[in-house]
């Protein structure tokens, strides 16, 4: 199964944080860090969106 795909899952409530990780072969705190990641990720590219349309570089 694709990883993108059991994380997605997990973050529409459809796996648990245990249940997901046990899918992904990782422990929790692993994969805890690795959420925090693409969150932190998907926050800077928001971020950066919203300067670029305004035009602030």
């Amino acid at each position: 199964m694709d990883k993108r795909k059991v994380i997605d899952a997990y973050r529409r409530g459809l796996l648990t944080l245990q249940e997901c990780s046990q899918v992904l072969g990782l422990e929790k705190a692993q994969l805890s860090g690795i959420l925090e990641q693409s969150y932190s990720d998907k926050r800077r590219e928001l971020l950066d969106e919203q300067q670029h349309a305004s035009g602030h570089p």
